[in-house]
């Protein structure tokens, strides 16, 4: 399997991409995406501090066409055509698209951004599960990378 670099130009969350804030999804740097053997991106922004353990799911996306910056403020829709094409699925409030950080007062969480290069495009529903995505990408992923921010309140 082959690196992606993924870059957010942050390491601590500005409060726009949060609950206290605008909640719109981060611009983030995908690089060294191999187009000879990734067909597609997909995205699983995932807590793993959050109580409960297993952590908490802020953002799924896939069939994610192959772009070297997914752009700021993605649309909170289940099928998304501009600023680029995908598909996103249910987070853990419930809710399609990117939901941002919210850890309780007093806290500071971290949040990885994985990103996965695929060798198809995935037969998977709008709105489906991170598990649901995480077992449609069994087999197909032949890139990855990740990083992580923190945000506290």
């Amino acid at each position: 399997m082959e690196d992606l670099k993924i870059k957010i130009s942050v390491k601590i969350l500005p409060s726009d991409y949060t609950c206290d804030g605008q909640d719109i999804s981060p611009e983030i740097d995908v690089g060294g995406v191999n187009t000879k053997i990734s067909k597609s991106l997909a995205i699983i922004v995932n807590d793993p501090d959050a109580p409960g353990g297993g952590g908490f799911v802020h953002w799924i996306a896939w069939n994610i066409e192959l772009v070297r910056m997914i752009p700021e403020k993605i649309p909170k829709t289940a099928l998304v055509t501009f600023p680029l094409k995908a598909i996103q699925g249910k987070n853990s409030f419930g809710k399609t698209g990117y939901s941002g950080p919210c850890p309780p007062r007093g806290q500071t969480h971290r949040y990885f951004f994985k990103v996965y290069g695929l060798d198809t495009e995935l037969n998977l529903e709008e709105g489906s599960t991170k598990d649901q995505l995480v077992r449609a990408m069994e087999g197909h992923v032949v890139q990855y990378g990740e990083t992580f921010v923190t945000y506290g309140r």
